[in-house]
């Protein structure tokens, strides 16, 4: 363990092993780092929060500060945070409230960069890379392997599905399928985010089936929720059904749609 001498450890923090922290850090007595964290300088973590093993954390972050709900009353929430994270500086994350159950939480393998926040009671999936200064409001829900385009918002409570890709500069307000990619101010679904699926490695049978769900959901007689019914029962393919049951889900928000022709 590497503790500056200049870094302040609340009494009650529990620093785990192989830790470094760098100088001006500030650990609030509730706090507890997984091993071999690393602390660059000037880092703020406070509150009922865990830092998992091996994340590192740049300097000017704040994480675990009081959340930005004025409906907040100083209740006991907490924070989690995930294995092998990178946090970059003056990053922003928040724990929950006791209106959105209590809980912020992180996965494993995320990317966080340059001045982004994540407000109060989001779930955010592993390997999720948000680019610099995008923000999460309180409540969104964010699946595995998904990228947020740099100065991009995200609109409280909106659902960001697994692997899907939002464009930088995007207003999202409402919810995007597992892998949809959406761009513009208020943005429209733009297709699948193939790029991302060539690159994890996705077989082109499914890719394929993939699009052609796609395709049928939004176009074609009925309701949305009536076509994915539809598809569901008609398909065998994991990643279509993985998308049909985000459709199918409730959800306090609208979906992303294509722009009419």
């Amino acid at each position: 363990m590497s503790i500056h001498p200049s870094a302040i450890i609340e009494q009650g923090a529990n620093i785990g092993p192989d830790c470094q922290i760098g100088p001006f850090c500030h650990i609030g007595p509730l706090v507890r780092l997984g091993a071999q964290v690393r602390l660059h300088s000037h880092v703020a973590i406070t509150g009922d929060t865990n830092v998992g093993a091996e994340t590192e954390i740049w300097p000017f972050a704040s994480v675990g500060s009081q959340p930005q709900d004025l409906k907040f009353a100083g209740e006991n929430t907490r924070l989690i945070i995930g294995a092998r994270n990178m946090i970059r500086e003056s990053v922003s994350i928040n724990p929950g409230t006791e209106g959105g159950g209590g809980l912020t939480e992180i996965g494993d393998d995320c990317l966080f960069m340059l001045g982004t926040h994540v407000g109060h009671d989001c779930r955010v999936g592993n390997s999720v890379v948000v680019a610099n200064h995008a923000s999460l409001a309180g409540h969104v829900s964010v699946g595995d392997g998904a990228i947020i385009g740099g100065l991009a918002g995200i609109h409280q409570y909106v659902r960001i599905g697994e692997g899907a890709i939002i464009g930088a500069l995007s207003m999202v307000v409402a919810d995007v399928i597992p892998h949809g990619s959406v761009m513009g101010e208020r943005p429209k679904l733009a297709g699948l985010n193939l790029i991302g699926l060539k690159r994890r490695g996705v077989a082109r049978a499914e890719i394929s089936a993939l699009r052609a769900a796609y395709k049928s959901l939004f176009s074609g007689e009925g309701t949305l929720r009536a076509r994915a019914e539809a598809i569901l029962e008609g398909t065998e393919s994991s990643l279509v059904r993985d998308m049909l049951a985000f459709v199918l889900s409730d959800s306090e928000r609208s979906f992303c749609t294509p722009k009419e022709k």
